[in-house]
């Protein structure tokens, strides 16, 4: 499958798991590297008056060895701008060996408009800023506009986080090997890759395997067989039953949403649960989606008892306080003993419910411990991340997969760390990086409707990661194509096409 996501350590370690393995050797993937470098080249500017090609001292400098190489051998004209020389008897220094072009000393760099660039400086293993001839180098490439072709990752973005050391080379493409890195999903280092192109050099699917990678790009590879599709007998309690909390009079939409989304995806029975003061105004609104007075735990408790359902959404616009963070409370010991039989398989917390607790995090995540509470899926986005995790979320070091991460194990929760890169985090370690995202769900309520989908998605037994997972995915795929106009009332209906077509990927239509 070719969605893991391998840090830059891993895939040195594939490297070195794939030469071990034989036949190919060190410097046969390295020719391999350049070989794919070298036919974007030949493919997307046949046209190029010139090439300059930037060798960093290490394997991407090879890379771009190998692709001068094939280059100027095509009747290119190439010129090699070389930052340091490969080190003695490396694969790199066999592939500079090999190359007829002599190299010039970056220092010394110039170039032309309607030449392209190929930077085969350091690509994802850097781990300083650039600076000097190749902080240089990228500024003269951006003032004359001229196209680059990034080996690996444009020289100046971490591969491990996508952070800009720096600075960066922006790429009209990148050319990578056997898997992407993270660096290639996560902003800002997303922008500056361009269109990403995954070059098979040899590494097999077995080596990678190998390494057991815990991060993936978030495709429905990943969650297709656990999406819940109805059996031939369904009815609509086995469909599964959603509550979703409304707010107070004044602040009932964003729950009508968040209960449309979880309807549409796919829960056989939802309920907004409505204080007693906003009945009216929920009743005049809703026609599907059934309402229950709800005001205080007893009357959750006697819901739970009544009406078994196996999901809950506690945050849009439920509003901030001790309400919220009692009703969190009960909905996370809603498993102990002396309320069994009763099963909820899964709680959403967004927005109020997660600020809620920025006083008491504590309070929530040892909650979240406790054997028998139900699986937990939060969704912050940047701002209420840091109510809750201010140490984790004011760590400079660390990259945003890094801090979802963190907060998925210290909450014991699913963290959906929204964003246009959101990463989904689960607390044994495994994250997802979503990709299919656009601007256009920048939108008031974009976020209710997501907490809907993953309720619905738990409401149907779909496990916490994977139902995490697939509702981003969803979410994102019904936003970009519905695109300009969107506003979040569009997106339950927007939802049906994109969940056809995963149920007949299901070979069920």
């Amino acid at each position: 499958m070719s969605d893991e996501l391998l840090t830059s350590a891993e895939m040195g370690e594939a490297d070195r798991l794939t030469i071990a393995a034989g036949p190919v050797d060190g410097i046969g993937l390295m020719r391999r590297a350049g070989e794919a470098v070298a036919a974007e080249v030949f493919i997307r500017y046949p046209q190029a008056a010139h090439v300059h090609v930037l060798c960093g001292p290490g394997n991407n400098g090879g890379d771009g060895y190998v692709v001068a190489h094939i280059l100027a051998g095509s009747g290119v004209a190439t010129t090699i701008w070389a930052s340091g020389a490969p080190r003695p008897r490396s694969d790199a220094a066999l592939a500079a060996a090999e190359c007829p072009v002599a190299p010039r000393p970056l220092s010394g760099f110039e170039a032309q408009p309607g030449s392209i660039v190929v930077d085969a400086l350091y690509g994802a293993g850097l781990s300083k800023p650039l600076s000097g001839d190749a902080a240089r180098a990228v500024d003269i490439a951006t003032d004359t506009h001229l196209p680059v072709v990034a080996v690996d990752l444009p020289s100046g973005v971490s591969g491990d986080s996508g952070k800009v050391l720096g600075v960066a080379f922006t790429a009209a493409v990148t050319v990578t090997f056997a898997r992407k890195k993270p660096g290639h999903l996560l902003l800002p280092g997303r922008e500056r890759c361009g269109e990403i192109v995954l070059a098979d050099i040899g590494i097999g699917d077995d080596i990678i395997s190998r390494l057991q990678p815990r991060t993936f790009e978030n495709t429905p590879a990943h969650w297709l067989d656990d999406f819940p599709v109805p059996a031939v007998d369904a009815h609509k309690y086995k469909r599964g039953h959603a509550g979703v909390f409304s707010g107070g009079p004044g602040a009932t939409g964003a729950a009508r949403l968040s209960a449309l989304a979880a309807a549409r995806s796919g829960a056989g029975a939802v309920t907004v649960l409505s204080p007693g003061n906003a009945m009216q105004v929920n009743a005049g609104h809703l026609t599907s989606i059934m309402l229950r007075k709800t005001d205080d735990v007893a009357d959750i408790k006697a819901f739970v008892a009544e009406r078994r359902p196996s999901a809950f959404v506690l945050g849009p616009g439920f509003g901030i306080g001790e309400k919220t963070l009692t009703f969190g409370l009960a909905l996370l010991a809603s498993g102990e003993p002396q309320d069994a039989p009763i099963v909820i398989d899964g709680l959403v917390f967004d927005a109020d419910a997660i600020t809620s607790f920025r006083n008491a995090p504590d309070v929530l995540f040892d909650a979240a411990r406790q054997p028998n509470a139900p699986h937990l899926v939060m969704t912050p986005h940047e701002g209420e991340f840091a109510r809750l995790f201010p140490d984790i979320a004011s760590d400079d070091t660390s990259s945003k997969l890094d801090k979802a991460r963190d907060a998925a194990a210290r909450a014991n929760a699913v963290i959906v760390y929204k964003g246009a890169d959101t990463v989904i985090a689960a607390p044994d370690g495994r994250a997802a990086i979503n990709y299919n995202g656009a601007a256009w769900l920048a939108t008031a309520g974009s976020g209710d409707a997501l907490s809907g989908i993953i309720g619905g998605l738990l409401a149907q037994a779909m496990p916490a990661f994977e139902a995490a997972c697939a509702a981003v995915w969803i979410h994102a795929e019904a936003g970009s194509r519905f695109g300009p106009g969107l506003i979040a009332e569009d997106l339950p209906l927007a939802l049906v096409p994109v969940l056809h077509e995963l149920v007949a990927a299901r070979g069920v239509l």
